[in-house]
């Protein structure tokens, strides 16, 4: 059932990494467990997904303040606005299937919105996409959205039909909505003739084995479940269950972190880019699709619960946010904030690390914990990027570069260039500058392979008598079929040579 799950288990480091989170783990759940205590969370799990596996999971607290019954891997929590990533999902695979359209109307298929008043007489239509992306200009609706989650179908028909006021015009700024996701819902409903939870279930849930995760919390006996609460007047208080409905498609989903952990280990597996068979129940590249933002980035400090002062840029991509950050890189995330419940999900996916968390208080998502534990587990060395292979025509190129740099001469590497190297520079020019860095360097050891950064471009340094001689190479876009048998798919050869004891970066072309 899980065969593309357990294909990323193949690997030799796999148990080596598990291993150095087993020793870390005390350290990691000490970060949960003062949450838990600080924010009166009466129960909360927590779990790290490496290379498609759940390698570490821990239960705190409990799922009942009444019995008493302990938090476990399989306690069912709602995960509030985590549901999101389920919809852009299932969205997505009905593009790939050609049912809808990204870029069309969303009154395409949501035929209630055709008779919609729009802010201006010059605003585009609502896209499939704006709403995927929370650009439709709908007004930011939390916590609103999530008590709506029991409304019934027809009332929501209603309610479209009658149109919502808007808080700007479509397509110009990132703006929250649980409503754009309810009618994404809708549209999944209309698109297939089923209900969109049922759709869902098909597209995701039952193809990567998550059979404790849905959408009808009745339907679950208590005894499985995490009980909301909320913590007021220093006393819990049990938040009313909020049945499956029209918006369960914003917020709806409850799961374990067992079932969750081989949704985070498929969505990891989508990285990186490569050849082979589609094995998952979408394709890889349709899955990294959820972090392409419509460029709408925002600039913010970076929360103080989370370390020292740091400028944050994040983007909002589909179901995820995408945030550049100065510890941890770029990663991807969502929370959840429901009533009873907070969830977080933070993911390298590159690295192919996550650590998520669910909790049973009113809008207590574990952040500051989650962020923590990822941050830690990079320190330890266990979220490293895999390096990029080097390809065949970078490397023919830094065979030119040390053949270049070893001659002295530009023209050493005469059959790697393109046609605009030697008209931005001369070669006697050329000459010139490698002579003068060769006499503040002394030789250089050229044995250091070049890191790639693309199939089409890399970085390299070189140590030299006198300093440290780096550059890198960029190729042309061109490549005559004829040309690559004979190696010169290298178009153009572009060093930029700095030296670590030179006080200025010298550059061997133009800039």
């Amino acid at each position: 059932m899980l065969g593309f799950v357990a294909a990323l288990l193949a690997g030799p480091a796999l148990a080596q990494k598990a291993d150095k989170v087993a020793a870390l783990a005390p350290q990691l759940d000490a970060l949960f467990a003062e949450f838990t205590a600080a924010q009166h969370v009466p129960g909360l799990v927590w779990g790290v997904v490496v290379d498609g596996r759940l390698v570490h999971v821990r239960g705190l607290g409990v799922q009942d303040l009444a019995s008493k019954a302990p938090v476990t891997a399989d306690t069912r929590f709602r995960i509030a606005s985590m549901s999101k990533a389920f919809t852009a999902l299932t969205i997505l695979d009905l593009r790939d299937q050609g049912k809808l359209r990204l870029d069309a109307p969303a009154e395409d298929y949501v035929p209630e919105l055709k008779g919609w008043r729009y802010p201006t007489s010059d605003s585009p239509k609502i896209r499939v996409r704006d709403l995927l992306h929370h650009v439709s200009g709908l007004v930011e609706d939390d916590p609103w959205g999530d008590r709506q989650t029991p409304l019934p179908e027809a009332d929501f028909t209603a309610m479209l039909a009658a149109g919502v006021p808007f808080s700007r015009v479509p397509a110009e700024r990132h703006e929250y909505s649980n409503f754009g996701y309810a009618t994404l819902g809708r549209m999944i409903r209309n698109v297939t003739g089923r209900p969109f939870e049922a759709v869902v279930a098909d597209t995701l849930f039952r193809p990567l084995g998550m059979a404790r995760t849905g959408y009808d919390v009745l339907a679950v006996p208590q005894g499985e479940r995490a009980l909301g609460y909320r913590y007021e007047n220093d006393a819990f208080a049990r938040e009313p269950e909020l049945a499956a409905g029209a918006f369960g498609a914003m917020g709806g989903v409850e799961t374990t972190a067992n079932d969750y952990a081989r949704y985070v280990g498929w969505l990891l597996g989508a990285w990186p880019a490569r050849d082979g068979a589609e094995t998952g129940p979408m394709q890889r590249a349709t899955v990294r699709e959820l972090v392409q933002g419509l460029n709408f980035m925002r600039f913010a400090p970076r929360r103080a619960d989370l370390g020292p002062a740091c400028a944050q840029a994040v983007a909002y991509g589909m179901g995820f946010r995408m945030i550049e950050d100065c510890d941890l890189g770029s990663y991807m995330t969502h929370t959840g904030g429901y009533p009873g419940y907070g969830s977080v999900l933070m993911m390298l996916p590159e690295a192919g690390v996550a650590v998520f968390a669910f909790a049973n208080r009113t809008y207590a998502a574990p952040v500051a914990p989650a962020y923590a534990a990822l941050k830690r587990l990079k320190a330890e060395g266990l979220a490293a990027v895999p390096p990029l292979p080097v390809s065949p025509a970078l490397a023919r190129s830094f065979d030119a570069a040390k053949a270049v740099w070893a001659a002295g001469d530009i023209m050493a590497a005469g059959y790697a260039l393109a046609m605009n190297m030697l008209l931005d520079r001369s070669a006697a020019n050329w000459k010139l500058e490698l002579a003068r860095l060769r006499t503040a360097l002394g030789t250089g050891r050229t044995e250091t392979p070049i890191e790639a950064t693309s199939a089409m471009a890399g970085r390299f340094a070189w140590a030299c008598d006198r300093g440290r001689l780096a550059g890198s190479l960029l190729l042309a876009p061109g490549s005559p079929p004829t040309r690559q048998a004979v190696g010169q798919r290298v178009e153009r050869w572009f060093p930029e040579l700095a030296c670590q004891r030179i006080p200025r970066w010298i550059s061997l072309v133009p800039a």
